[in-house]
């Protein structure tokens, strides 16, 4: 019985995907639920995997063809097994299981480093028939990265024997077409910057208080919750209550109205090899500091890898992207569209400051929110960027909710 392998239903705002990579070639066994095809939206790699067992008989799109909801991809042949080779003889045969045994460590290695690149870098490798091991690695626990790739082919072949070098001002270029996610990136900025009116207000908020504060509690509260504590917790419980204090920095824009979320659907943004993605933490209002981390690193780890769900990437009510861990002192980040605020955060940085008359060394962050001066008046987004100043700087606040 032939069964066909179809596209899977592409949430609502997603129009169409492109087929990536085939797993499996024409008279290939495979098995139910094996994954069969990569496919990349302009937000995440969806994977379609077999609905049956049996022999992959026909292939009908090809990988790089645009392919939309239900749309036929290949037919297979339920139950059939896949036509091999005739059957050796017992020498023979032995001799093969002999060889399959010594597998070649540079083919071990090859397996091993494919399995720790990322989609959009195996697919690179792919086409410019490069191997894994042939990239130096960056990424974390030696995960290949599509930057690595980039790195790798934009240097010149190694010669085995000593060659000429190259001309005197002699320069070199590669054209990569941009994937679909990075084109969406695009789409999104432009359409922010040339539909809302962005403004940008800037303050800085001391640490001291909560360092002192992750110091004291850090392996009680890793031991405790098995997560550890670090900033994103408080930043997100900080930006809640100045939320709850204004309003409109929580409001969407629909058309000629304005939507005044009563919840608190917080995006977090998380830079990728593909470019950068924002998880969207649910009712946020109601996690634990302990919640809110472990939600903030599994989006994360997710985003990075490229198993995170569309869903998760869906909606938001407010922003938050910190470009300190890049080592960013100061930035204007872009509205995340129908948004109308974003919160900047920033690299910490001891510096000395004036405090009581004494001049002091201070662990300092500045902060930047970016808002759609259309909804958001200067006076509602200077203090709501000085009521996350006060809350961070005196975290009891964020208990008592004040």
């Amino acid at each position: 019985m032939s069964v066909e392998v179809k596209v899977p239903q592409l949430p609502e705002s997603v129009a169409d995907a492109l087929l990536a990579k085939w797993h499996k070639k024409v008279g290939d066994a495979v098995t139910r639920d094996e994954n069969l095809i990569d496919l990349e939206t302009d937000k995440v790699m969806l994977e379609v995997p077999a609905p049956t067992s049996g022999v992959l008989k026909e292939i009908r799109m090809q990988s790089g063809a645009t392919v939309t909801s239900g749309q036929v991809l290949a037919v297979i042949e339920a139950g059939a097994t896949a036509t091999g080779t005739p059957a050796a003889s017992a020498p023979a045969a032995s001799a093969s299981i002999a060889n399959a045994s010594l597998a070649k460590p540079a083919e071990k290695a090859e397996k091993a480093g494919a399995d720790k690149s990322g989609p959009a870098a195996r697919r690179m490798m792919e086409e410019n028939k490069v191997t894994p091991t042939e990239v130096a690695a960056s990424g974390k626990d030696g995960r290949i990265t599509k930057g690595d790739v980039i790195q790798h082919l934009s240097q010149p072949p190694k010669q085995a024997t000593p060659v000429s070098l190259p001309a005197a001002g002699a320069r070199t270029e590669q054209r990569v077409p941009m994937t679909r996610l990075r084109v969406r990136i695009a789409e999104r900025l432009i359409q922010a910057q040339s539909t809302a009116a962005m403004l940008t207000t800037f303050n800085e908020v001391d640490l001291t208080a909560v360092n002192e504060i992750r110091a004291r509690y850090k392996d009680k509260f890793e031991k405790a919750h098995g997560v550890k504590l670090g900033f994103s917790s408080f930043f997100i419980k900080a930006a809640i209550e100045a939320l709850r204090k204004f309003p409109a920095v929580n409001a969407s824009i629909d058309g000629n109205d304005i939507v005044y979320h009563e919840y608190y659907d917080m995006g977090v943004a998380v830079s990728t090899d593909r470019g950068l993605m924002v998880p969207v933490i649910r009712n946020a209002e109601n996690l634990s500091f302990a919640e809110l981390e472990s939600a903030v690193g599994n989006y994360a780890k997710r985003a990075r890898e490229g198993t995170i769900s569309l869903e998760e990437l869906t909606g938001g009510t407010f922003t938050i992207t910190n470009g300190g861990v890049f080592g960013s002192l100061l930035s204007t980040p872009i509205l995340n569209m129908p948004q109308v605020a974003i919160l900047g955060m920033h690299k910490i940085q001891e510096r000395p400051v004036v405090m009581d008359g004494q001049i002091v060394i201070r662990p300092m962050m500045y902060l930047a929110l970016t808002y759609d001066h259309r909804i958001v008046d200067g006076r509602d987004s200077v203090q709501f960027l000085v009521a996350i100043k006060e809350a961070l700087e005196d975290p009891a606040r964020l208990l008592l909710q004040l």
